[in-house]
């Protein structure tokens, strides 16, 4: 029973914070409760400046279709 609701409140966690600490975790590696920990404690001795990071990724996240070139494959520099 509760794991199940905890699995949904991460679940609506997720959608509602835009999943940027879920990306950072799969391109890392890392389990996004980890991210999620480490932004928190940063917060706390930052006093919040990490969380314009934090909008500025989920900026770019929900908008990356219009700054990634539409329609072209990224070359490597090996395919020169």
């Amino acid at each position: 029973m509760f794991t199940r609701i905890t699995n949904s409140i991460i679940a609506w966690f997720e959608k509602q914070a835009f999943g940027v600490c879920a990306s950072i975790g799969n391109r890392l590696g890392i389990k996004s409760t980890t991210i999620r920990l480490y932004f928190i404690y940063l917060s706390f001795f930052t006093f919040g400046s990490p969380i314009i990071l934090y909008f500025i990724l989920a900026f770019l996240m929900e908008n990356k279709k219009f700054f990634l070139p539409s329609g072209s494959v990224r070359k490597r520099i090996w395919d020169l």
